[in-house]
């Protein structure tokens, strides 16, 4: 099963885990896309892009009038959705222009701690 893990991690941190899985069989059936903040993680996916996210998970290929039909929402707002996505690497476009996530599973990885 294919999975995305979206995480808040360093640059340093994400630096490093991309060098120990390079060669590994796991990075073949998965993805990560690291943020620098919390804060950042929730400004990019927003409650409704999660909704595309999750109407698109191993949905193939997608026009984005047929994404906009699937979340029940407005053509133009999802077309900007969309694009947000795109900008952050979380979602891609085919050879053909349709739009794609190619993920079964969406895994979201982040500590918060108190401070002191």
């Amino acid at each position: 099963m294919k999975t995305m893990t979206l995480e808040v991690r360093s640059l340093r941190g994400a630096l490093d885990e991309v060098a120990n899985t390079v060669t590994s069989r796991r990075a073949m059936n998965s993805a990560r896309i690291s943020f620098a903040s919390p804060e950042l993680l929730w400004q990019v996916l927003t409650a409704k892009r999660w909704e595309i996210l999750k109407a698109m998970a191993g949905a193939g290929p997608l026009g984005i009038r047929e994404i906009a039909r699937r979340v029940e929402r407005d053509v133009k707002a999802v077309h900007g959705d969309v694009h947000a996505l795109l900008n952050a690497g979380v979602l891609s476009k085919t050879p053909q222009g349709q739009v794609i996530f190619p993920y079964e599973v969406i895994h979201v990885a982040f500590t918060l701690k108190a401070v002191a």
